[in-house]
């Protein structure tokens, strides 16, 4: 009976052998960071259907100005075709002077996004540095915090006044006018998460072990920080389009020989109850742009945190 009763339990189980490399592929793990970014972003459908809008915006407006028929500064020889309304020969009206607005609305969508780009990667790369040393270095606290309180309590209407009216007006003095301001809210968030993290006891056991500053704040701190930066690095963008159009509205802007969507804008306020188009089109425009990077940024934000990956 015992016989049988082991041979049944032979038949069973069996002992398994150990295989290194079976348990090296049983124990590897496939995961991948921005993977996982990638498909928690494409799951936000409003977000992905409003990025696919702005890169068309983007490609089309050098599209648009190779279809185009005319220059956006080329003056019309008749002075009858200021004002007309979309036709076929002139797809997006005329303007005031004459000028083709085809052309004119997607050159100014082009300055009006290269400089909300520009300004939103400078304000990211000054914020995250001053924003790190300014959490993770202590006797840097004080000093970076008045200096913020002293920025931050300059209106910026006041400032970029001073700036256009001392310094001049371009494309090139804008964006560094912006920077030097808008670096402020991506820094103030970064130096709060890495006050958080800094003293963690994984932080703390590699300074005990020598690791330098730059290492704890790059490979410690600065994953939990993607998340912060990338919806700061979003919103930028449309703030930036909001902020150069209010100071073209006010003739504060990059000049009239930079044509923006903001000058567009300006230049419509006058004319926009008998002339409609003058103000849809750019209007149309930078409400997408705003919306777009508005739902971009808040779920690129969403996906890139960590605690939402499993």
């Amino acid at each position: 009976m015992s016989d049988n009763k082991k041979l049944k339990q032979d038949e069973l189980f069996r002992v398994v052998e150990y295989s290194a490399d079976a348990a090296e592929r049983i124990g590897y793990s496939n995961y991948s960071y921005w993977r996982s970014v990638w498909q928690n972003f494409l799951k936000n459908k409003p977000a992905v259907i409003m990025g696919a809008v702005f890169i068309f915006l983007v490609i089309f407006s050098f599209i648009a100005l190779a279809i185009g028929k005319y220059q956006y500064s080329e003056l019309l020889s008749d002075q009858n075709q200021s004002f007309l309304g979309p036709t076929a020969e002139y797809w997006f009206g005329t303007d005031n002077l004459g000028r083709d607005y085809w052309c004119q609305v997607w050159y100014a969508a082009q300055v009006s996004i290269k400089l909300s780009l520009v300004v939103a990667i400078g304000e990211a790369i000054i914020g995250v540095a001053i924003g790190c040393l300014w959490g993770y270095v202590r006797w840097l606290d004080r000093p970076l915090t008045e200096l913020y309180n002293v920025i931050n309590n300059i209106p910026t209407i006041i400032y970029m006044m001073l700036v256009a009216l001392m310094v001049g007006q371009g494309f090139g003095i804008m964006a560094t006018a912006m920077i030097a301001t808008g670096w402020l809210i991506m820094a103030r968030n970064v130096r709060n998460l890495v006050l958080m993290y800094r003293d963690r006891e994984y932080n703390l056991a590699s300074r005990c072990l020598g690791t330098p500053v730059w290492r704890v704040l790059v490979k410690n701190i600065f994953p939990y920080l993607i998340s912060v930066v990338i919806l700061r690095l979003a919103l930028s963008i449309p703030g930036t389009i909001a902020l150069e159009s209010t100071l073209s509205y006010l003739g504060l802007g990059m000049g009239v020989e930079t044509p923006s969507l903001g000058l567009l804008l300006r230049n419509a306020r006058n004319f926009f109850l008998d002339y409609p188009h003058l103000l849809i089109f750019p209007a149309v425009i930078v409400s997408m742009i705003t919306i777009s990077f508005y739902l971009m940024g808040n779920a690129v934000s969403d996906a890139a945190d960590p605690r939402n990956h499993v």
